[in-house]
């Protein structure tokens, strides 16, 4: 379980895909964080996936992912140099900043709009049909595992504004128009959702 604050901006030191189907991609990811103090074992949500740490070293750590994590995701399209959004897995009393997020991406969405609004940046996105009715103005989504406020809904696009703070210390502060990213919607939508559903 995470909250969306993120705690380090890594980067992607280097990427070993697996030699056949049977193994997993290997990303190694450099840190500021003192790995001295890391687990194997423990989960860190990377730029909103939530993935195990099978390795670490001082500076970094190495996870696995898999071809479902590589196809739900833009962790396929990570290479070196890549910046990664980083948090750690809260622990029972941490002070909860943002909102609940699992570390399971639902999809990814698609930046259609980037522009300055006062000493902000407003970003406007395209989000999957299937995931559009989770999103709500003035909910929460997270988006590269960044807890964000939604500003605005119009079918499947939605709006969010970013202050400085935010876009000095992850990686929206270099994403453009075009680019991708992980969207993981709310927790709380989505089970009303499952509630709501008519039953066979």
């Amino acid at each position: 379980m995470f909250s969306g604050i993120i705690t380090d901006l890594g980067e992607v030191a280097s990427v070993v895909p697996g030699r056949d189907s049977r193994r997993d991609t290997r990303l190694v990811i450099k840190t500021r964080y003192d790995m001295a103090t890391v687990a194997i074992g423990a989960s860190i949500a990377c730029s909103g996936a939530c993935l195990t740490v099978v390795t670490v070293a001082p500076g970094v750590f190495t996870v696995q992912a898999s071809a479902e994590t590589l196809t739900c995701t833009t962790l396929g399209d990570w290479e070196e140099g890549t910046p990664v959004n980083l948090e750690k897995s809260l622990r029972l009393g941490d002070e909860l900043g943002g909102h609940l997020v699992l570390g399971h991406v639902d999809g990814t969405a698609r930046i259609v709009e980037r522009r300055p609004e006062a000493e902000s940046v407003r970003f406007a996105f395209e989000a999957p049909e299937e995931l559009a009715p989770f999103i709500a103005p003035k909910g929460s989504v997270a988006l590269d595992g960044v807890s964000l406020t939604v500003n605005e809904v119009a079918r499947n696009r939605f709006g969010v504004n970013i202050i400085p703070h935010t876009l000095a210390c992850t990686n929206l502060g270099s994403l453009q128009a075009g680019q991708r990213m992980n969207l993981e919607v709310d927790l709380m939508a989505r089970y009303v959702a499952r509630l709501l559903r008519p039953t066979p």
